[in-house]
């Protein structure tokens, strides 16, 4: 799955959730349930997520929506396996990226 967020420092909520097309509520319900991700809070309660925090979601979407892993199981497959998952997701988006590239050259022709 291709994420088009601009560079910035911090995404807002909505951004983030527009992004990957679920719900807002999807991804504070990810926060309190994944360790792994911890956006900045605003004095109003507004949550800031990193370039990091956005790293953690692909991972945690690709287990859970694409991988169909349920909650439980994508956390100990974090917990135990966590550089060979991130090893492998690498090796997936690239080949996604290199993909959408061919694709589009393959239409240009």
């Amino acid at each position: 799955m291709q994420i088009e967020l601009p560079e910035k420092r911090y995404y807002g909520i909505g951004e983030v959730a527009k992004a990957f097309d679920v719900n807002t509520s999807l991804i504070r319900f990810w926060e309190k349930e994944f360790d792994a991700l911890k956006p900045k809070k605003n004095a109003k309660g507004n949550r800031k997520f990193t370039p990091q925090d956005i790293d953690n979601l692909k991972l945690i979407y690709h287990l859970v929506k694409e991988r169909g892993f349920t909650l439980e199981g994508a956390k100990i497959h974090l917990k135990e396996n966590r550089q060979k998952t991130l090893n492998n997701f690498d090796i997936i988006d690239k080949l996604e990226r290199i993909k959408t590239e061919l694709t589009k050259i393959k239409d240009q022709l």
